[in-house]
């Protein structure tokens, strides 16, 4: 599957898993049009329904700094949110929905069914597979899951943390 970075130098470039991903060849620097656009703002989770949108078009992650996440001019594409995450990033770690660019990548994949890809993502970072770990039932609960599967496994899985 193809892999966009938006890298917006927000933040500092040797930090930045995006940059990172695409030093590495993993991904290409861009924005084209009619991908699966990675939003947090999107009112919709990305889910198994995007699998043929993402195999033909890719998935863009936008590389920036949470702190200016605001500011950002989200490209065109199909805007997804990813579900319910605890980071595992040394900045984040332990915040739900803080993922870096690496993680959402990663994320994206496993809920596509693109596991191989998003173990070969995540082994980029140190920590990478800590991010599995963390999230192993989450991921599994929304793996190749129809939207409303995966909002109703969400739900569930906050309602249970708030108990």
């Amino acid at each position: 599957m193809r892999i966009y970075i938006l890298p917006l130098f927000k933040d500092d470039p040797r930090k930045s898993t995006g940059v990172r991903l695409i030093r590495r060849g993993i991904a290409e620097r861009g924005a084209p049009r009619g991908c699966v656009v990675l939003n947090p703002f999107s009112k919709i989770v990305i889910s198994a329904e995007d699998i043929q949108l993402a195999e033909r078009r890719g998935i863009l992650a936008v590389d920036t700094s949470w702190k200016a996440i605001e500011e950002v001019r989200w490209p065109r594409g199909f805007w997804r949110r990813l579900p319910f995450l605890v980071a595992a990033n040394p900045i984040n770690y332990g915040i739900p929905y803080k993922l870096s660019t690496l993680e959402a990548i990663s994320a994206a994949l496993f809920i596509l069914g693109h596991d191989e890809e998003a173990f070969s993502v995540l082994n980029e970072a140190k920590w990478g597979m800590e991010f599995y770990h963390l999230n192993r039932e989450r991921l599994e609960a929304y793996r190749l899951k129809n939207r409303n599967d995966i909002e109703e496994a969400e739900s569930m899985m906050i309602r249970e943390l708030l108990r």
